[in-house]
């Protein structure tokens, strides 16, 4: 593959590219893996795309907001990426991908592009590779990049890591202010819209506005949020009603971070967050590999028979690591005199 003429052609805007430079960061082969970070290093480091992470239980209405909020930023001009993460089988390990068959509308436009990914093993409510996709989508010209993630419960805030702004979706009726009190994912979020406001669910949804909006101002106040966030607000996406109104509070909040210089900061914090992240997955690798996997199963074996604590044989399997590392690593560039 040449990997100098696929980042040459993503950054050029074509779609087909960009769909074959995420299946290629994807993949788990090693040889992959070496063209992958080619592709990425190869792509223009001028450009910067709004990340805004979807987060919110099953049947709320991701997907369909999505694409009513996707068709709604077209119109203003904006060139938009969706990556829809998708709940892989714990047994088969296989997924549906049908997010796309949810947007027909928008995965129609031009100046949209959708690409469903399954989760694998990976927790947290998104894919292992979905940052280096959103890095691909920035390089190709992108405005806004929204981050479906899987419908995830109240622990799964791994998509705050990799957006600008973190959205949480929630449906009328969906709990009192005791719930919105309680930390994880609701802490993380700096909006939280109530999806469904319409018909026979929008007096219910006024109420669970009123109780998300009281629990909000419980909650101790983050340095990057300016006065009045974070917020909760009504939203439909069947109707479209609250969608330029949340869009207007969208760049109001990122205009404040960037003149306040968080916006900046956060994002150098993420990566370095996904740096660490990325030393821990190799490091399990190892664990597939060589004489650790062998002393993996050796040990595994004894704890299963009794004849070995889990904690001992945790401990000799370290020793095992240790010795597979060999010489201590050494900083190439020494400190200046």
């Amino acid at each position: 593959m040449d990997t100098q003429d696929l980042a040459a052609r993503i950054a050029a805007g074509e779609r087909r590219a960009l769909a074959r430079g995420i299946t290629l960061v994807e993949s788990g082969r090693a040889d992959h893996r070496v063209q992958a970070t080619e592709v990425l290093a190869a792509l223009p480091r001028d450009r910067q795309a709004l990340r805004i992470g979807l987060s919110g239980t099953p049947g709320v209405g991701k997907s369909t907001f999505i694409e009513a909020f996707g068709m709604h930023l077209l119109k203003a001009g904006m060139r938009v990426a969706v990556l829809a993460v998708d709940p892989s089988s714990a047994r088969s390990g296989g997924s549906i991908l049908g997010d796309k068959t949810r947007m027909d509308r928008l995965s129609r436009e031009a100046n949209a592009f959708i690409r469903p990914s399954p989760s694998q093993t990976h927790l947290g409510g998104v894919a292992r590779r979905t940052r280096e996709a959103v890095a691909l989508c920035e390089g190709a010209g992108f405005d806004v990049v929204l981050i479906e993630t899987v419908g995830v419960g109240q622990s799964e805030t791994a998509v705050a890591q990799m957006a600008d702004l973190f959205l949480l979706l929630l449906a009328p009726a969906g709990g009192d202010e005791l719930q919105g009190v309680k930390r994880g994912i609701m802490e993380m979020a700096d909006m939280i819209l109530i999806n469904k406001a319409d018909g026979d669910l929008k007096p219910a949804a006024t109420r669970t506005c009123a109780d998300y909006a009281g629990a909000l101002r419980l909650l101790r106040k983050r340095p990057q949020d300016p006065d009045g966030f974070p917020k909760a607000m009504m939203v439909s996406a069947l109707t479209e009603q609250g969608l330029e109104a949340g869009w207007a509070d969208m760049q109001a909040l990122v205009d404040w971070r960037r003149e306040a210089g968080f916006f900046d900061g956060t994002r150098a914090a993420q990566a370095q967050y996904w740096f660490e992240q990325d030393v821990r997955a190799a490091l399990l690798s190892r664990l597939e590999t060589g004489a650790a996997k062998q002393a993996m199963k050796t040990l595994g074996a004894q704890v299963a028979e009794g004849a070995l604590d889990p904690s001992i044989a945790a401990a000799r399997m370290l020793d095992v690591l240790g010795a597979d590392f060999g010489a201590p690593w050494v900083d190439p560039v020494p400190d200046s005199p």
